[in-house]
Formats: structure tokens, C-alpha cells, sequence
């Protein structure tokens, strides 16, 4: 046990949140649930809370990041906040550095800003998204640059200036499911965040590859690398095994094409998906960790050890929002039995 232990309290526990839609609620529930399990996992002393950015979709309706980040941050006290991530090829930079500029004056030392450079969507909606926009994903060095400049100090002589956003020091995190934007982070010397939760194939590769090519940053001195990964836990595993078929169900809507709102568990998926389905959803969550505490104990410090990631950051497709936070409960006392840094039982 004490070898599970170290793995874990070296480990940083951070949320994300995608801002689910369940079956037979509404759109206005869903950002209700979204701010109060910030607010519960702030107190349970998680990192950070990170929303991320999608579109068209009847089962995530984070669509409007900025607004909703703005929402939680007004709503919590300590806990960071920030994008998993802004799809970078939707936007402008000059936008994007105003916005999280706007979010720092208000929320000052609390905001992050991860970056992606997919769309977040069908290829039929980034159209609209764009509009005239010749952008591509292979223009993302190039943003990704634009962005620092204008945040930085030195912009202060350009003719196009981040007002607000110049001189803030807002970190930024490449988010990817490839190793390309682990190579990208690592020769700018940020921090980097590898979306192992649904696209689990280069988490290795990937890793190695942005260690390998870091180079120290005003940012970043050495590499920090985060790993996001799906977590439910439960009192027992059958429970916890019951509660993730909601997730399986989610995924199976995802490659059906059919993204409907989250439906509620079931006892067995077996007359709900094929053994092809089967087989796909199973290598897509090959990073999920779902069990009762001690089993996900066991499972993240294998993980941990494996990976030797810096931070793991939690998402839990969980239909019922009790169960939900009661997931992130029982994962929390993983980094308060480990006295990991960042939980101070002084704060609760």
C-alpha cells in the first residue's frame, strides 16, 4: 500500500467538465449541476476546474466556454478555472486573448487556458463556426504564438493590442490526442495535457515525446504534464460498474452518430451494442478507473507510476448528479489519505 500511496501523493487531482445534458432535464440544469460540482470539488480541494469546448451536440452544451468559465469563477473562491480547452480554429487570438484577459482582471491568479486545435465538432458546423476563415488546424503553431505575444508585455508598442490580456500572466496548456501538440508544447516550454479519457492510443508516445523536446520557457522551467482520464467511483465496484453504463451508452451515441442527452444507467449493455460497439467503446475507455475507492486506488497509482504524469484530471460521466458528486467525494479521499499538497483539511 505505501507504494500506491507514493505515486498518488505526488500527483495533483484536477476536474473536468463537458457540461452533460441528461436524459429528461434541460439545458439550464445541466450549468446548475456544472457550478455546483465546481463548488464541491473546490471544497474537497481539487486543483483546478476546467470546461471544454464543444458544438452541435444535445449532450454538451459547453459550447459558449468563455460565458460559462466567467459563471464559475463568479461562483467559487480559490479553485483555478479554465478551458479543456479553447478549439483554437475557431477563433481568433486577438479574441481569445481579450476574453481570457477579461476573465484574469476579474478572477486575478485563478484562470487557465488550455488549447485544442480540433474543432470540437463536424466539420459542417467549424464551417459556420469560421465563416470566411481559411484556418486549419495545421495554422495552430502559428495561433498558439500569436497568443503569447499578445499577452505579453512587450505587445505594448504593436499596433493590435489584447486590452485586456496584455502583461497578465495567464498559463497556457496544449491539450491533445496525438503527439503533434505534445512536440509543439515542449519546444515552447508549456505545460501539456494528453485527452486520454476518450483517445487513449499515443498517452505514451506522446508523453515521451513532449519530454523529450522540452525546452525551459518563462512559463515553465520543466516539463508538466497532465493526463485526463475517467473516473467513476461508487461504495462498491457493482455499483460503480452500474453507474458506468451511462457513459457506455454516451459513447455508443458518439459512434452511432446519435448524440442524444445522457441516459440513465442500466443493468447490462449487452443487448444495446453489437461486439464491434463493444469493442470500440472498451479501447476508448481504456483510461477508466471505476471501481470503489480501493479499486480505484489501485488502479490510478498504476496509472500514476506508469505514466509519471503531474497532474490526472478526472471526468465523470455520471447520469445522476448525487452520484456524481459523491464520485469526486471518494476520489478526493485518495488525496487527503495521501496528504497530497494542494488538500488542506484547514480549508474545509
Amino acid at each position: 500500500m505505501k507504494k500506491e500511496n507514493t505515486a498518488i501523493e505526488k500527483t495533483t487531482f484536477s476536474v473536468l467538465d463537458l457540461v452533460p445534458v441528461t436524459q429528461g432535464s434541460t439545458i439550464k440544469k445541466a450549468f446548475e449541476n456544472s457550478l455546483e460540482l465546481a463548488q464541491r470539488v473546490e471544497e474537497l480541494g481539487f486543483k483546478r476546474f476546467w470546461i471544454s469546448e464543444h458544438h452541435n451536440t444535445e449532450s454538451i452544451v459547453s459550447s459558449a466556454t468563455v460565458v460559462l468559465l466567467g459563471h464559475i469563477a463568479q461562483g467559487t473562491s480559490k479553485i483555478r478555472i479554465g478551458s479543456g480547452g479553447i478549439m483554437l480554429p475557431n477563433h481568433s487570438p486577438l479574441v481569445v486573448a481579450e476574453q481570457f484577459g477579461t476573465l484574469e482582471s476579474l478572477f486575478p491568479g485563478r484562470i487557465d487556458l488550455g488549447l485544442g486545435r480540433a474543432p470540437g465538432t463536424d466539420q459542417k458546423t467549424a464551417m459556420a463556426l469560421r465563416r470566411s476563415r481559411q484556418e486549419s488546424p495545421q495554422e495552430f503553431p502559428k495561433d498558439v504564438q500569436q497568443l503569447q505575444k499578445y499577452f505579453s508585455a512587450e505587445n505594448v508598442t504593436s499596433d493590435v493590442r489584447a486590452l485586456p490580456g496584455e502583461g497578465l500572466e495567464i498559463p497556457l496548456y496544449l491539450l491533445g490526442s496525438s503527439t503533434f501538440s505534445a512536440e509543439l508544447a515542449g519546444k515552447l516550454g508549456l505545460s501539456y495535457a494528453f485527452a486520454s479519457h476518450f483517445a487513449p492510443t499515443h498517452l505514451h508516445s506522446a508523453l515521451n515525446l513532449y519530454r523529450q523536446n522540452f525546452k525551459a520557457s518563462g512559463q515553465q522551467e520543466k516539463p508538466y504534464s497532465m493526463a485526463c482520464v475517467n473516473v467513476i467511483a461508487a461504495d462498491t465496484d457493482e455499483e460503480a460498474e452500474r453507474l458506468a453504463t451511462s457513459q457506455k451508452q454516451f459513447a455508443l451515441g458518439i459512434i452511432r452518430n446519435q448524440r442524444k442527452p445522457m441516459p440513465p444507467p442500466v443493468e447490462s449493455m449487452e443487448e444495446l451494442w453489437n461486439e464491434g460497439e463493444k469493442h470500440t467503446i472498451q479501447q476508448m475507455m481504456h483510461y477508466s478507473f471505476i471501481g470503489s475507492e480501493e479499486t480505484i486506488r489501485k488502479q490510478l497509482s498504476v496509472f500514476i507510476e506508469e505514466t509519471k504524469v503531474d497532474e490526472v484530471m478526472a471526468v465523470s460521466h455520471i447520469y445522476d448528479h448525487e452520484a456524481r458528486l459523491r464520485s469526486y467525494e471518494i476520489l478526493s479521499r485518495l488525496n487527503k489519505t495521501a496528504k497530497n499538497p494542494f488538500f488542506d483539511d484547514s480549508d474545509l
